[in-house]
């Protein structure tokens, strides 16, 4: 399951997501999104975890938890295409 991390400080490093996942399971990777111009995490990252199960319990246990000074948001990936595009105007 892919797993959409949000509000995370600008001082997490993808090897503490790791770490703070690994608790609840297997983490197949784990991105922060970095701004391409400064390099630095925006502020949100995904965790793909094989486990559903273990990824729903990760996703209940850390959920609003206090990490570096900020609550994050921890809940399932939109995988995309949900959202329905503009109708063309003509």
């Amino acid at each position: 399951m892919n797993i959409y991390v949000g509000n995370l400080a600008s001082t997490v490093t993808e090897d503490e997501l790791k770490a703070l996942f690994s608790e609840f399971g297997v983490i197949e990777s784990a991105k922060l999104i970095t701004d391409k111009f400064t390099g630095q995490n925006k502020g949100f990252g995904f965790v793909e975890m094989p486990s559903n199960s273990e990824a729903d319990q990760a996703i209940k246990a850390l959920n609003g938890k206090f990490i570096n000074g900020k609550n994050i948001k921890v809940n399932p990936a939109d995988p995309g295409g949900k959202r329905q595009k503009p109708k063309k105007r003509y």
